[in-house]
C-alpha cells in the first residue's frame, strides 16, 4: 500500500469523518509529521497496540567496497526502527498470536527429596 492507496482507505473510512481527498492527505501527512517530531524529540513514538517507532544507534564498523574490496571505516550513525504490537502482529499472523496467548500447561510440583539414612 502506497501513500494515495492510504489516502483512499482513510477517505472510505466513514467514522473518520474526512470528506475530502485533500482532507484526508493534509489528516494523513499531520500524523506522519507528528511521529518524526516524537521520534526525533523523545527519541520514540509508542502507539498501544499499533507498536513503537524508536531511534536506534549502529556502531561504527568496518565494511568493503563491492567494487574494488578495499576495507572502509563506517562511520557509527542512528535510525529508525519499528516495533509491531500485539494487535498489529494479531492481525497478520492470527494463529501465532493466539499460540503465544495461550497458557501453559501448569508445571508439575517438585519432587520430595529423599531421606537420608
Amino acid at each position: 500500500m502506497n501513500k494515495q492507496e492510504l489516502i483512499d482507505a482513510i477517505l472510505a473510512n466513514k467514522e473518520a469523518g474526512i470528506e475530502s481527498k485533500a482532507a484526508a492527505g493534509r489528516a494523513l501527512d499531520a500524523v506522519l509529521d507528528a511521529i518524526a517530531a516524537g521520534v526525533k524529540k523523545d527519541g520514540n513514538v509508542q502507539l498501544i497496540g499499533f507498536g513503537t517507532f524508536a531511534v536506534k544507534e549502529r556502531a561504527a564498523r568496518e565494511g568493503r567496497n563491492p567494487l574494488t574490496g578495499e576495507k572502509i571505516k563506517i562511520k557509527a550513525s542512528k535510525t529508525v526502527g519499528f516495533k509491531a504490537g500485539a494487535a498489529l502482529k494479531s492481525s497478520v499472523a492470527p494463529k501465532a498470536a493466539a499460540k503465544k496467548a495461550a497458557p501453559k500447561a501448569a508445571a508439575k510440583p517438585a519432587k520430595k527429596a529423599a531421606k537420608k539414612k
